[in-house]
């Protein structure tokens, strides 16, 4: 049996806000404290987001009135990342051990069924906010030196609205005494307007995707020419079952990347992300609970390749008082 290692849950979300005075939250009128911790609304023209506190997550974006995104209700934990900033390292490690300087660490292993270490370290803690105004939001954590991961860094990321959609953007800085490895991802699901993922349109410009043994751990990469992975071109994805890391991103003269979700039925959705972000992971939510499977798909934006603790395929080395910033987005497009 299969067992999913993402669990969606639709439905409705929580308003509420928070702002900083003097570095102190104070409550704002219909400000509530929920399962995903404090709730954020951002508002500019029709657009409407909201974002949560817990793993600074992206738990709704609208425009014009329609929810574009997969996701839970605030007062519910979920079950499968929606939304949720993942830090300090995204997918797996394999066995949950790794040697970094020399020395090998192990973290908790928390995919019991396939003996990994999946999505980091505050994948359920909240984060404090900065600055909290109509259009945007701005929160901040600390990862201490925690058991198999006894480095420290400081992580700030701002959401905002504006004419060109919605945008990310995540700081990392080291804060402690020796480098330290690092990498992060965002696991938003666009939601299918109508039915399933089966007749959504992908345009995904990847030339490279990885292959995988049994329990998700790259084994090598191959090109997507001729394989059912290959969405360079925008077609239907149809009945493909995708949890596939992907690289060799095309990008424009900016330097930008690019994926188009065609949604019949709704607003078509680009995402886009820069050079912080050199690979893809895509999940077809094929084995979810609480909904029909296949009700949207992930295309997160990653830094580095799965299990890159222990490859270093594109793992950040983040040096004493080095920073590291990356930028992803959202926006409705025309057919």
């Amino acid at each position: 049996m299969r067992l999913s290692r993402r669990t969606a849950i639709g439905g409705a979300l929580a308003a509420g806000a928070a702002m900083t005075v003097g570095g102190t939250a104070s409550a704002q009128p219909g400000e509530r404290h929920t399962a995903s911790g404090r709730v954020y609304e951002l508002r500019h023209g029709d657009q409407h987001a909201v974002i949560a506190g817990v793993a600074a997550t992206l738990l709704s974006y609208r425009a014009g009135g329609e929810e574009l995104l997969l996701t839970h209700p605030a007062d519910e934990m979920g079950e499968g990342y929606q939304g949720k900033t993942i830090l300090p390292w995204p997918n797996r490690i394999d066995h949950g051990r790794y040697t970094f300087g020399g020395v090998e660490h192990q973290v908790p292993i928390n995919e019991i069924e396939r003996d990994t270490a999946l999505h980091g370290l505050l994948s359920f803690t909240e984060w404090e906010p900065v600055r909290h105004e109509r259009d945007h939001v701005v929160l901040r954590i600390r990862q201490y030196p925690h058991y198999g991961y006894p480095f420290e860094l400081a992580f700030q990321i701002e959401f905002s609205l504006g004419p060109d959609g919605l945008r990310s953007t995540l700081t990392a800085r080291n804060t402690g005494d020796s480098p330290a490895p690092f990498g992060t991802a965002n696991h938003t699901y666009v939601r299918a307007a109508s039915g399933t993922i089966d007749s959504m349109e992908l345009e995904l410009g990847a030339d490279t995707h990885y292959l995988v043994n049994d329990r998700l751990i790259p084994t090598g990469t191959a090109p997507v020419a001729g394989t059912p992975y290959d969405f360079r071109t925008r077609r239907r994805i149809g009945d493909t079952l995708m949890d596939t890391a992907f690289t060799g991103l095309r990008r424009n003269a900016r330097g930008v990347a690019s994926v188009h979700f065609g949604r019949p039925g709704g607003r078509n959705v680009e995402m886009w992300m820069d050079r912080g972000y050199g690979y893809l992971q895509v999940y077809t939510d094929d084995g979810p609970d609480g909904h029909p499977p296949r009700s949207g798909i992930t295309v997160e934006p990653v830094s580095c390749a799965p299990n890159c603790f222990n490859t270093g395929d594109g793992l950040v080395v983040l040096e004493p008082g080095e920073r590291w910033r990356g930028s992803f987005g959202y926006r409705t497009m025309g057919a």
